[in-house]
C-alpha cells in the first residue's frame, strides 16, 4: 500500500521507515526540510519526499495522491515552553485540510495515555490533537503511549544521564508517579500492526509494556542493569521549576523539553486496557530487556535515531535551509589552510569530531563554553553526537548542528546553536588541490557582538590552529 509518514525524520518516523519499506510498502516521506532527511542513498532512492510545513500557510499545489494510510507523528513539545498546544493544533487542522484533499482512507497517530481528568498541558495537548484528527473525511486510529525506551529516545536518554552521572540523588515526589514503558520495537509493532484495520477504525487504544513502575523504580532498574550504585533520596519541596532546572543542568535535555516533562511526571501514565495487545498478539518485551536491547544498539553504534537530532532540541525553529549559504559581508572570520597528504585520512577526522572524540585541541576550553552556554539556558555540550563517526544533515553535534555533510564534496558545514551575540558557522573543505580550509565565521549583533569575537581572537589562534594541525596528524577512530 502507499502510506504518507509524517515526522519522517524524527525520532519514531526513523525507526518506522524502514520498517515499512522492509513490508514492501511504498512510503511518502513529508518533511519540513529535505535536506535534512539523513536517509542513505538506497533508502533515499526507495521512497517520494513530500516537502511541507503544516504550520505554514496552506498549499493544496502538488499533493502526493493516491495515499492509502498517513501516520501521524508529529509533536511540538521541545519547541515551547507556552505555546506549543497552539502550534501542535494549528498543525493538525492543516492536516485534516490536505489529508481530506488527498482522500486518505486511515490516519495512525502516536499519541499519549490519558488518565486524568486534570492533564498536563502537554497530555492535554495531545487529546486536543485527537479530537481534531477524529473530524476528519477519514477513519482514526489513535495509539496512546507512556514513555518509550529505546537507544535515542528522550525518556531513555534523560535517565541514562541520570543514573550514570549522579550516584546520589536527591528527588522530587514525582518521581513516585507510576508509568508504564513501552520499547520502541513494540511501538513499532503496534503501529504496523493496525494498517487499515477495520477493527481499529475510529478507535483509541493504549499501548504499554508489561510492567507498571514508578520513575524511581526505573532508575534503580537501570542501575541494576548497568551495574552502576545508585541511592535515591525524595523529599517534598522541590518545585516543577525548580525540578525542570535539575533535569535541565544534569541531563542533556534541552529546558523547553524539561519543564514539559516534570509537568507531564506528575499525571500516572498507566494503560487502561491491553485490547490491542490481543487483538494483534503481541508479547511486548519487559523494560530491563528494552534497557539491554538499547545498549545493543549503542555498542554496536547502530543508533538509528535520537532526539538530540530534532531541530527543536536546539534554536531552530523550522527554519533550516537559510543558514546553509554562509554570509559575505559583515562577518568576522578566522580562516586555517594545510596542506593535506592524506585525504580519506582527514576526512575520517574531520567526520569525527565532536562528542566523545572533542574538537582536536584545547577540549577543556570547549567543555568551558559548554558548560558557561548551559549556565545561560544554552544548549551546552551534552547533546553529544548520535554516532561516532557518520554525520547526517541535519545532526546535533554538541553545541553545534549539522547544516552540510557531504563527503564527496569533501565538505562539512556547522552552524553554532550555543548562546551567543550573534551568529556563527564552522566549515572544513578540502579543495581540488587537497588544501584543508578550515573557516569559523561570525556575523556580530551591534557592538556586543563585536566585542565578544575580538576578546576571544588570542584564543583563537592556538584553537583553531592546533584543532586543523591535529585533525591532519591525529589518527581516525578505528
Amino acid at each position: 500500500m502507499r502510506i504518507l509518514l509524517t515526522g519522517a525524520n524524527g525520532y519514531v518516523g526513523r525507526r518506522l521507515l524502514p520498517e515499512l519499506l522492509s513490508q514492501g510498502h511504498q512510503v511518502v516521506c513529508c518533511v519540513r526540510d529535505q535536506n535534512r532527511l539523513g536517509l542513505d542513498k538506497a533508502m533515499l532512492e526507495a521512497v517520494t519526499v513530500w516537502e511541507v510545513d503544516f504550520l505554514d500557510e496552506l498549499n493544496l499545489d502538488a499533493l502526493p495522491m493516491h495515499i492509502d494510510v498517513a501516520y501521524y507523528l508529529i509533536h511540538s513539545m521541545t519547541s515551547s515552553t507556552s505555546d506549543f498546544d497552539t502550534m501542535e493544533s494549528k498543525a493538525a487542522e492543516h492536516f485534516n485540510v490536505y489529508m481530506n484533499k488527498i482522500g486518505v482512507k486511515q490516519v495512525v497517530y502516536l499519541s499519549g495515555i490519558v488518565n486524568d481528568d486534570h492533564l498536563s498541558k502537554h497530555l492535554q495537548s495531545r487529546k486536543n490533537v485527537e479530537d481534531i484528527l477524529y473530524l476528519g473525511n477519514f477513519k482514526t486510529t489513535v495509539l496512546r503511549a507512556g514513555i518509550i525506551v529505546g537507544s535515542g529516545s528522550s525518556s531513555f536518554e534523560i535517565i541514562r544521564d541520570l543514573c550514570e552521572k549522579l550516584p546520589v540523588m536527591i528527588t522530587p515526589k514525582w518521581v513516585l508517579t507510576k508509568c508504564q514503558p513501552i520499547a520502541i520495537r513494540d511501538v513499532i509493532q503496534y503501529l504496523t500492526g493496525v494498517l487499515l484495520r477495520e477493527d481499529c477504525y475510529n478507535e483509541s487504544f493504549d499501548i504499554g509494556g508489561p510492567n507498571v513502575i514508578t520513575y524511581k523504580e526505573m532508575m534503580l532498574l537501570y542501575a541494576k542493569t548497568r551495574k552502576v550504585k545508585l541511592w535515591i533520596y525524595t523529599i517534598p519541596v522541590m518545585t516543577p521549576k525548580l525540578s525542570s532546572y535539575w533535569l535541565y543542568f544534569v541531563t542533556s535535555t534541552s529546558y523547553k523539553l524539561a519543564i514539559n516533562l516534570v509537568n507531564s511526571m506528575k499525571m500516572e501514565v498507566v494503560c487502561k486496557d491491553n485490547r490491542l495487545q490481543k487483538m494483534l498478539s503481541i508479547k511486548p518485551i519487559t523494560y530491563v530487556d528494552a534497557i539491554k536491547l538499547a545498549f545493543i544498539k549503542i555498542e554496536q553504534n547502530l543508533v538509528v535515531s535520537s532526539w538530540k537530532d530534532s531541530l527543536s532540541s536546539g534554536r531552530f525553529g523550522h527554519d533550516f535551509s537559510e543558514f546553509i549559504q554562509i554570509p559575505k559581508f559583515g562577518c568576522l572570520k578566522d580562516h586555517q589552510s594545510r596542506k593535506v597528504v592524506d585525504v580519506e585520512r582527514a576526512l575520517d577526522n574531520i567526520w569525527s569530531i565532536g562528542g566523545d572524540r572533542g574538537w582536536y585541541y584545547g577540549n577543556w576550553m570547549w567543555k568551558t563554553r559548554g558548560f558557561l552556554d548551559k549556565l545561560v539556558g544554552g544548549v551546552g555540550t551534552r547533546r553529544g553526537r548520535t554516532h561516532p563517526k557518520h554525520l547526517d544533515n541535519g545532526d546535533a553535534l554538541d553545541f553545534w548542528r549539522v547544516l552540510l555533510a557531504n563527503k564527496e564534496e569533501k565538505r562539512l558545514l556547522l552552524f553554532a546553536e550555543m548562546k551567543l551575540p550573534g551568529e556563527a558557522w564552522l566549515e572544513f573543505r578540502i579543495d581540488e588541490d587537497n588544501v584543508l580550509h578550515q573557516i569559523a565565521t561570525f556575523r556580530p549583533k551591534g557592538l556586543l557582538g563585536r566585542l565578544y569575537w575580538y576578546s576571544l581572537v588570542p584564543f583563537h589562534f592556538f584553537i583553531f590552529g592546533g584543532m586543523i594541525d591535529n585533525i591532519l596528524k591525529s589518527e581516525p577512530i578505528k
